[in-house]
């Protein structure tokens, strides 16, 4: 069985592949459904040899890819005419165009890529995108490449992690899962980061001495 412990689902294995692209693309297009859990889910059956881990990491890639696109365009479409009109909350619903707009400016494609990884802004980030009228291009560019970065990392913690996950799940439940995996992927990318850092900072060679 495919289990979703936070969404207390439960569906066949063979309709894991359907359910992941589901809520995966439900949750990027901005409902607040455990995206995360089902990818995480997906790579522990994976491990467990019910799913195919690559299938597992294109599903959930193109599902998120897809919904975020979703999400952008509807921010772009109706979004800010929702959060400046008049009714309940307008001061608050006005100042997340106040502050999102300039931010986006600043930190838009930083903030699209690494969102993926952030749960509150996994939700927003696109109809923020769309709302603060952020290039296409641009969004769609840095959209993809965190989706799939997302997907990969998330999806391989989970299944290389497998039999780790299953006894801390049944420890510490969900939430103990989530922090492990996300704390595993923080680890290696600043790794990668501060690989690259030294790498930049490394005095250049200095050229052979002529005879």
């Amino acid at each position: 069985m495919f289990v979703l412990p936070a969404a207390l689902l439960s569906v066949p294995a063979h309709l894991g592949y359907l359910a992941l692209a589901l809520l995966v693309g439900a949750e990027s297009t901005g409902l607040p459904v455990p995206g995360e859990t089902a990818l995480i889910a997906s790579g522990l059956l994976a491990h467990d040899g019910q799913l195919n881990i690559f299938l597992v990491i294109a599903v959930a890639a193109g599902a998120a890819i897809v919904g975020d696109n979703l999400g952008y365009l509807i921010g772009r479409q109706g979004g800010r005419r929702l959060l400046e009109a008049p009714g309940p909350l307008e001061r608050h619903r006005r100042l997340i165009i106040n502050k999102g707009e300039p931010f986006f400016d600043r930190h838009g494609p930083k903030a699209v890529f690494l969102g993926r990884w952030v749960a509150g802004l996994r939700i927003a980030a696109a109809w923020l995108a769309g709302i603060t009228h952020m290039r296409w291009s641009t969004f769609f560019f840095w959209n993809a490449l965190g989706g799939l970065a997302w997907a990969t990392s998330v999806g391989l913690a989970a299944y290389f992690l497998g039999s780790v996950v299953k006894k801390i799940l049944e420890v510490g439940g969900l939430a103990a899962v989530v922090i492990l995996v996300v704390a595993v992927v923080g680890f290696f990318g600043w790794r990668v980061w501060k690989a690259r850092r030294e790498l930049e900072e490394a005095p250049e060679p200095k050229p052979p001495l002529e005879p």
